[in-house]
């Protein structure tokens, strides 16, 4: 592409471009006017041409959270980047580039049409979060290896491939190779995949594609386990209790605990070190664990219930709304041909001062109507933000009452224990009952009783400051999540009276527009 633009400079996307591209595309006429004048949000847009721009470097394109198609094809772009945000995407061209690497594609995960022809890509990688992709274009690139086509078999939805153009479409092998190892692919280059070409390629690969098939069970199980696991760890992420089923919170107190880590192993600590998991820390966490995930699923319920009352009264305010803008436009679908039709000024007059009379009174009813829905929606928000403070707080003072005060004076416990243990075992190295199974360290940590405690006391130390962190991360998560919810709640409430109040303002607009109009061209 760069031999297209010859020496004219690269541009970059910036908000003069990307305003000019939205209005470009945007609705014509008089709507097209009306949306230039009040300006069109970003959010809104869910198509964005910018193909032919001579564009360097994709960036800027944050500001379309929605957008769902993007043409990025005939410009000079040289990598992929910038589109992390538009995990809504679902088409993307980016076709007449200068494009080497394919990359930085894993945030768009609803991606079904990727074309990427007339680029000069000579691998195909990095497009494992792609699991939606159902076409793929790669003609006219720099593709050499038909072994590498084996990694778009993950690609299950994949119908259609483009290959045309590429070294490897040159190989004898490319659609027996490609017909056998792809077997849900439909379309190649844009041809029907003949099902005597796919039969004749099964038998000629059929080891191969069994090595594969077996080999590819095994990472699909592998796969399924930890997504599963990670699944889980989300779940219990949610109700900020991960990690409190089992030994993991203890087993952690032992991660940067170098002095505990060197005593653990000592005849005598190493009895207290499996009791005090297993038996008892392991129990509490459980408990905690336990109590959170109930917790979480009561907030889920909540909101549940929420939002169902919330859509209830919006559903319930907005049929009203439409029967009463219905029943003025009944009244009033003849008035303009009545109009031209009478000849008395007069009459014509009253008849248009009583329009804009009933223009007004529809007015005053929609905004009492949206007055009426917020007073609704405060009263639905209010109880829901009660309910939700309550269930935070039970949780935060059980967590608080259960967790620090209980794993601490397990802590203090079993710090009491090992500093008996130690100290006996101190005696035993002073007497020299112990020097042939201690090592070195061990030694030199046994050397005197300050020494000993010191240790003790720094494990201990950092047992404790474990302790509290992993309390105060967990209010804290809850606290941030509560006040993050309602303030979110509210704010959806005031962004949707804004635009239902800017509706209503156009509406009411749009009638007088439509009057001034007709006395503009009609003669009374």
């Amino acid at each position: 592409m760069s031999g297209m633009f010859g020496t004219v400079e690269p541009n970059v996307i910036d908000d003069d471009m990307l305003k000019n591209a939205v209005e470009e595309q945007g609705p014509k006429g008089e709507a097209g006017r009306i949306a230039k004048m009040e300006g069109i949000d970003f959010n809104d847009v869910t198509s964005l041409h910018l193909d032919f721009k001579n564009i360097l470097k994709i960036d800027n394109l944050w500001p379309f959270p929605n957008l769902t198609k993007l043409q990025l094809d005939n410009n000079i772009i040289e990598r992929i980047e910038g589109l992390d945000t538009l995990v809504n995407l679902t088409w993307l061209d980016l076709s007449f580039n200068n494009i080497e690497v394919i990359g930085r594609l894993d945030a768009l995960t609803k991606l079904e049409d990727l074309s990427l022809c007339n680029n000069r890509i000579s691998v195909i990688e990095n497009m494992d979060h792609l699991n939606n992709l159902q076409v793929l274009s790669l003609g006219n690139n720099k593709l050499v290896s038909l072994e590498n086509l084996i990694y778009l078999r993950r690609f299950e939805s994949l119908r259609s491939l483009s290959l045309n153009g590429n070294p490897l479409a040159e190989d004898e092998q490319y659609k027996m190779f490609i017909a056998a190892h792809l077997p849900d692919l439909v379309y190649l280059d844009f041809r029907l995949l003949d099902e005597n070409i796919r039969e004749i390629a099964n038998v000629k690969y059929q080891y191969s594609i069994e090595e594969i098939g077996h080999n590819e069970a095994l990472e699909k199980v592998k796969r399924d386990k930890e997504q599963e696991k990670q699944r889980e760890l989300d779940s219990h992420k949610a109700a900020f209790v991960e990690y409190l089923n089992g030994p993991f919170f203890f087993e952690s107190m032992y991660v940067e605990d170098p002095e505990g880590t060197k005593i653990a192993p000592l005849p005598g600590v190493t009895e207290l070190m499996d009791s005090y998991p297993s038996h008892i820390c392991a129990s509490i966490c459980q408990s905690i664990f336990d109590y959170g995930l109930g917790q979480h699923q009561k907030r889920e319920a909540e909101e549940s219930l929420f939002n169902e009352c919330l859509q209830e009264a919006l559903c319930e305010n907005q049929a009203l709304g439409v029967t009463k803008i219905k029943e003025f436009e009944e009244q009033h679908a003849e008035l303009f041909d009545e109009v031209s039709q009478i000849a008395d000024q007069q009459k014509v007059d009253d008849m248009i001062y009583q329009y804009n009379q009933d223009i007004g009174r529809l007015s005053d009813s929609l905004l009492h109507l949206e007055l009426q829905l917020v007073s609704q929606t405060e009263d639905i928000a209010k109880e829901y933000e009660r309910n939700l403070n309550e269930l935070t707080a039970s949780f935060r003072e059980t967590v608080q009452g259960l967790y620090p005060s209980c794993i601490r004076d397990l802590e203090n416990d079993h710090h009491e224990k090992v500093t008996e243990v130690s100290m006996n075992l101190l005696e035993k190295v002073i007497k020299g009952e112990m020097d042939e199974d201690m090592s070195d360290d061990l030694r030199e940590l046994f050397s005197d009783k300050d020494t000993v405690l010191s240790s003790l006391i720094t494990s201990h130390e950092m047992h404790l400051l474990k302790i509290d962190n992993r309390e105060d991360d967990i209010i804290t998560k809850i606290n941030s999540w509560s006040s993050s919810l309602i303030k979110k709640v509210h704010s959806n409430s005031l962004q949707r009276n804004r635009k239902r109040v800017s509706e209503i303002s156009r509406y009411i607009d749009h009638l007088h527009d439509e009057l001034d109009n007709l006395e503009l061209h009609e003669p009374m």
